[in-house]
Parts: structure tokens; sequence; C-alpha cells
């Protein structure tokens, strides 16, 4: 029983210690608590895209190859304005239309109403002991009646020189030269690409050798007025669109004593279109 109150007085004892600490003492400080501290801002939200993309698909590439290189886009090229033209009013260009104007220009340009045609020629035969050496200058004017057939007037001269070696008996060379002038029309026809057939008659005042009632030369010349056809096949080599080259073989169809000019005729002749 002793031994029990010692226990509660010691119980109360303790009991009223800790309330007497818990409160308020006289002039003692204040007591401050610490003010709440403010949260930390949070950062913006960034934009999100909303634009679906397409998954990436994984490229296979085999072994000890490289892997594809991306296709680059070209850049955008600025709208091209389209002008009207004398030619295309509404400035629209249909496919081919500028290399048909630039053909029919050149064509144009090429088959001209009017061209000149000069040339002159070489030929040369040998007959009976006679010897003949020719050349000739043939100036014309061409008009073209389409585009494949063409006529015109011309002059012409021819040189000629003859040989007597064997004809007077073996004895020493004897040399005739001998000049011719005339007048010609000719007349020419394209037949396939730059193949033409062309064909002159000329009038000409010759020089001729003279021959005795017997037919024998007599070495001296007379002059008379000789017919010349001529006819034949050529080639032209065009050297712009206003210029051309030809090379004629032509056939005189009167080869005797009384012909100015020796089978065959060859000719190189120029041609030069004038006008439009």
């Amino acid at each position: 029983m002793k031994y029990s109150l010692l226990a509660l007085l010691a119980l109360g004892l303790t009991i009223g210690r800790a309330h007497a600490q818990e409160r308020p003492v006289l002039g003692a400080p204040p007591v401050v608590l610490p003010a709440p501290t403010a949260p930390a801002p949070r950062p913006p939200a960034q934009p999100v895209d909303a634009t679906p993309t397409a998954p990436e698909i994984p490229i296979y590439t085999a072994p000890g190859t490289q892997p594809a290189q991306p296709t680059v886009q070209p850049e955008a090229q600025p709208p091209v304005t389209i002008e009207p033209s004398s030619s295309s009013p509404s400035g629209l260009e249909l496919p081919g239309r500028e290399q048909a104007r630039k053909a029919a220009q050149q064509h144009a340009e090429q088959y001209t109403r009017f061209f000149i045609y000069s040339g002159f020629g070489l030929g040369y035969s040998s007959y009976g002991g006679i010897s003949q050496f020719s050349g000739s200058l043939s100036p014309a004017l061409g008009i073209r009646l389409t585009d494949r057939i063409s006529v015109g007037p011309g002059l012409s001269y021819s040189y000629n020189n003859y040989g007597f070696g064997n004809y007077y008996g073996g004895g020493p060379t004897t040399h005739i030269s001998t000049n011719n002038i005339g007048v010609k029309v000719f007349g020419q026809v394209r037949v396939i690409n730059q193949f033409f057939v062309h064909a002159e008659y000329e009038t000409t005042r010759a020089q001729l050798l003279e021959q005795d009632p017997n037919g024998n030369l007599t070495g001296r010349t007379v002059s008379r007025t000789v017919q010349t056809p001529l006819a034949g096949v050529g080639y032209r080599s065009q050297i712009s669109n206003r210029a051309a080259a030809d090379i004629v073989i032509l056939y005189n169809f009167q080869d005797n004593y009384s012909s100015i000019y020796s089978n065959p005729v060859i000719r190189f002749n120029f041609l030069f279109n004038i006008g439009k």
C-alpha cells in the first residue's frame, strides 16, 4: 500500500511538469513562423503539331550497297508570262509551231522566185588525130515556176583550142584557137532530193574549122551560127539558204566538126537566190 501511493505521487508530478512546459511563459519573445514559399512557375506549354505523319518504314539495304539518297524536290519556278505576237495573237505556242515557222522561213529563202545561175565548163576530146580542149562561161537568170521546175535565159562564151598532131602526116603539132559568143535558154527539173535533170539550147556565133569540099580541114577558121542542144544530169550541194553549188554533166547532141563543145561537157555552176 505504501509503495502504491508513492508510485501514484510520482506519476502525478510527471504529468504536472509536462503541462507546465506547454503553457506560455510570461516575458518570452513570440514565436515567428516562416512565411509560406510560392510554388515555382511551370514552363509554357509547347504547341503540339496535330498534322498526322506517316510512320517511318525501314528500307532494307543489301549488304555492300549504298542506301538510296532521298529525292530532292526542285525549286518552284516563277510563272511564265505569255505575250501575244503577230504570229500567235492568243500568245499560246503549240508544240512544233516554232520549228515549223523556221522551216517555212528556210524554205522561202531557199526557193525564192529568182536566182542567178553562173558557172564554167571544161571539156576535152580527141578524134582522128585532132584534139580539142574547150572552156566555157555561162551566166543566166533563173526563174522558179515551182520548187522543182526552173527555166531562164542566159549568155554563153566558149573558148576552143584545137591541136593537129598527126592529122597532117605526123608533122609538127599545129594549134588553132577560136572564140564563140551566144545566147541560150535552160530548164531544170529536180527529180529527187538534190538530183536534177538539166537541158539547154544555145545559139552561138562561132568560129569553126574550115573544111574543103572533100571534108578535109584546111587549117583556117570560118564564122557560122551554130545550134547546140545539151542535156544531162546534175547534183546540187546547198551551201546556205541562199547559195548552192552544182556539178552538171551534159551531152552535146551535135558532136561533129561544127561543134563548139566536146563530149562530155562538165560544168560547175553556182546558184545565188535573189529577192523574196
